[in-house]
Parts: structure tokens; C-alpha cells; sequence
């Protein structure tokens, strides 16, 4: 089974959560809040240096980060993985654009908007500039979804769950969705897949093992 250490409100972590509840996989799920500081712990960085979450326990002491990384894993051999060549290059292209053109913009506007106290005031110079590519990038994503349901394959993949995980909460930072009519609809469609859980969604005992604790416990 599985162990998850993430944050509930982390769009990243949400990825993995949302994959793991599509795919009905098991998981023992480790609440690390990194606004506490709790994934700099010497325990954790022993775990994973880079002090992020989330992070995947996959086996006794094998550990994987990266939220992109871990929803590939997790997914190989599955319908949200594609299977040819051609589908499973242009998931990768859209889980590309959404860590360097969505992420970084609409997720750090999320982080320090929607999350940290006080981050506006702390972030003004920044938000200019998260604000403009912000949109760019949703209008990259309009322009694509005017003509497919999905970003690979047809179908709900990896790429749309990579997607859906700082897209879903833009309006809490500040970006209109209105102007962006496909994008919209493609989060609804999103919602309306089987299995689909919200952001603030936690397991029940019976369907998931769950586990709450600080870091390193």
C-alpha cells in the first residue's frame, strides 16, 4: 500500500490524491503542513531534500517526489495512462506546460493569495506578472479545449488531472474564468468522471487507510 505524505490545500498534492481516487487505489494518507514547516524537519528532508510535498512512499524507504513523476507512476498500465506513443507524448506536453506556464503563475498566486496570511501584501511586486501569464496560459488551454474534451487521448488522462489541480481553484486568486467558456466546461466534465473527489475531500476508514501526523511521526 501506498503512503502519501501531502497537504490538503496543495493543488500538487490534490493531484495525487484525485489520481489515487480515480484509480480506487489504496493509500495511507500523512498530513505534512508546510506552512508549519513541517516538511523542513530533518526527518522529512531525510525523506525527500528538496523538502516538498507531495511524496510517495512507493516501497520500505523508496520515495518519490515530483506530483507530474508520482501521477505517471501510479497510473502506468491504467486508462489515465496512454498507451501509444504518439497519446502518451502529448500527455507529457500538456503535464510540461502545466509546470512551467500554469504552476508557477496560477499556483503561486493560489499559495500565497488563498494559503499564506498576509501573502498579498508580501507578493504585490509579484502579482502583475503571475496574473498575465496566468491568463496567457489559460487561454492556451481554452484555445485547445474549444475542440476536444480532453487534453490526450480522447479521454480523462494524467495530463487532465495534472491540469485540473491549481485550474479548479483560479477564481480564489483573482482570475475571471468567465472569458474562458471550453475551460469551464472541461472542469465540470472533469468533476462529472466517476470517482472524481473534491479538494477538501478526506477518506473514510474502510475505503482508505488514513493517517494524520506531523512530519517524521
Amino acid at each position: 500500500m501506498y503512503k502519501l505524505y501531502s497537504m490538503q490545500r496543495s493543488g500538487n498534492s490534490y493531484k495525487v490524491r484525485l489520481a489515487l481516487a480515480f484509480l480506487e487505489a489504496p493509500y495511507r494518507a500523512i498530513e505534512i503542513d508546510i506552512l508549519r514547516g513541517e516538511s523542513r524537519t530533518p526527518e522529512f528532508l531525510a525523506k525527500n531534500p528538496s523538502g516538498q510535498v507531495p511524496l510517495l512512499e512507493v516501497a520500505d524507504g523508496r520515495y518519490l517526489a515530483e506530483s507530474n513523476a508520482i501521477l505517471w507512476y501510479v497510473a502506468i498500465g491504467t486508462s489515465l495512462a496512454p498507451e501509444s506513443r504518439m497519446d502518451r507524448a502529448e500527455a507529457l506536453q500538456w503535464m510540461f506546460f502545466e509546470q512551467h506556464a500554469l504552476e508557477p503563475n496560477i499556483g503561486a498566486a493560489y499559495f500565497w493569495l488563498s494559503l499564506v496570511r498576509g501573502g498579498r501584501d508580501l507578493q504585490t511586486h509579484a502579482l502583475e506578472d503571475w496574473m498575465e501569464r496566468g491568463y496567457a496560459a489559460l487561454q492556451v488551454m481554452e484555445d485547445h479545449l474549444k475542440t476536444h474534451d480532453f487534453f490526450a487521448a480522447g479521454q480523462l488522462t494524467i495530463a487532465d488531472i495534472a491540469l485540473y489541480g491549481y485550474t479548479h481553484v483560479a477564481h480564489q486568486c483573482d482570475f475571471d474564468l468567465e472569458t474562458f467558456p471550453s475551460v469551464r466546461r472541461w472542469l465540470r466534465r472533469v468533476e462529472s468522471q466517476e470517482g472524481f473527489v473534491a479538494m477538501d475531500w478526506h477518506p473514510t476508514s474502510g475505503e482508505f487507510d488514513t493517517l494524520d501526523v506531523a512530519a517524521g511521526a
